[in-house]
């Protein structure tokens, strides 16, 4: 996106005019940052965001900006002295509004799409061309959705993966399109490795709930069994004819580069290229959300783990583009500042990976209230550690988190490298 957009005031906004909000994913309630305006319910929702001014993409306006009327001149009229502390402690209030407001949406959307996968595994059976119609139809919104605009906020939502084994499908499906996006796949590609993210566990279908539902460490023919579930994949897989990548994401997901996974002990150059992806976020998603809530770990804590001391099983490149799409810090990290002050990650900067915007926890404001600080643009403050939920005050994790379970969200804010 180019750096020099014309800018207009709101005042010029006009229906077809393609516009750019230079605000953070907070503080606004559109689906996108950037977006053609289609009605005037959305020009009358962009004057309410009380900016001076807007960028617009020329190129891809139909129209031209609305000219400026010449106001006739009146007399100044003499308003109140305005109290900077209050307003900043309302403009505060108002980007929470909106935060809380936009992930109570995400968060619906996303039980949505979890029912409809619930659905779609309960028709494979009885009704395969249905169930095949409902999973493309399903990856080819979350394709749509992120290729068509940059700057679209995504959020996989991972509290209730561990209750609902269709929110790890569907964690596993944004995760890789994301990691997809950001390592330049076109459309196309991205539709199988979306089909074949979504599908990949099909095979556990075949693999008895007490297996699979087993708290306790599994005895080694458990273990046997519950591996096959890649071969049933691929046999299910077969049956429903889909294409040979994603059959291929199917059977490979859980193989490793350096040979040590499963079933055939693959190495990297016999790993097909989306498998190796999937094979990332899989891992990722298990790590954040295993069957045991108490080993769960932080989304920072999981990509360290993977980075330092499991990086030979996976992908090189793949794995550095994924720690880039998530962030050293990924959004929705619970972490400890420096001055021993708690924080919730709330998005990161692309070119500061180091130094997200943070919710402050503070005793002496209210959670409505709580400061929002970008720690770009604050030198003195530094994220010391990340930690469990389980590491922080009852009240400091009500304090912070936006919604009842903590979990992570992404903001791709950035083009693919």
């Amino acid at each position: 996106m180019p750096a020099t957009l014309p800018t207009i005031t709101p005042d010029q906004l006009c229906v077809g005019l393609y516009v750019h909000l230079d605000l953070s994913w907070w503080e606004h309630d559109f689906a996108f940052s950037n977006f053609k305006i289609k009605d005037e319910a959305q020009i009358r929702a962009l004057r309410a965001l009380n900016l001076k001014q807007l960028r617009y993409d020329p190129a891809r306006s139909d129209c031209l900006p609305a000219p400026l009327v010449d106001s006739v001149t009146t007399p100044p009229v003499e308003e109140p002295p305005v109290d900077p502390e209050s307003q900043a402690r309302q403009e505060r209030v108002e980007k929470l509004r909106h935060l809380r407001s936009r992930l109570a949406e995400v968060d619906r959307r996303f039980i949505e799409a979890s029912q409809r996968i619930k659905t779609l595994n309960q028709t494979l059976r009885s009704r395969p061309e249905d169930a095949m119609r409902q999973a493309g139809a399903i990856v080819s919104e979350m394709v749509e959705t992120l290729l068509g605009t940059p700057g679209v906020v995504l959020h996989g939502i991972t509290g209730k993966a561990a209750e609902d084994s269709y929110f790890h499908a569907l964690n596993v499906t944004v995760l890789s399109l994301l990691l997809g996006r950001q390592l330049g796949l076109d459309s196309e590609a991205c539709h199988s490795l979306g089909l074949g993210a979504l599908l990949h566990d099909i095979g556990k279908l075949e693999v008895p709930s007490k297996v699979l539902l087993k708290p306790e460490p599994l005895t080694r023919p458990e273990q046997q069994l519950l591996q096959m579930h890649t071969d049933f994949g691929l046999r299910m897989g077969q049956k429903l004819m889909l294409d040979d990548e994603v059959l291929r994401i199917i059977h490979e997901h859980h193989e490793h580069c350096d040979g040590s996974g499963y079933p055939r002990g693959l190495r990297e150059a016999a790993i097909g290229r989306l498998s190796r992806l999937v094979a990332i976020t899989n891992h990722f998603d298990g790590l954040c959300n295993p069957l045991d809530p108490r080993q769960a770990l932080s989304p920072h804590e999981a990509l360290a783990l993977m980075f330092k001391q499991q990086r030979e099983q996976f992908d090189e490149v793949a794995l550095k583009a994924f720690v880039r799409v998530m962030g050293i810090y990924p959004p929705g990290s619970l972490v400890q500042l420096e001055d021993e002050r708690y924080a919730l990650v709330l998005g990161m900067n692309p070119t500061q990976a180091l130094k997200p915007t943070l919710i402050l926890y503070d005793a002496d404001i209210p959670k409505q209230e709580a400061l929002i600080v970008d720690l770009a643009q604050e030198p003195k403050l530094a994220i010391a550690r990340s930690l469990r939920p389980s590491q922080l005050p009852l009240e400091v994790l009500e304090y912070l988190s936006p919604r009842r379970n903590l979990s992570y969200h992404i903001e791709p804010n950035h083009k693919p490298a």
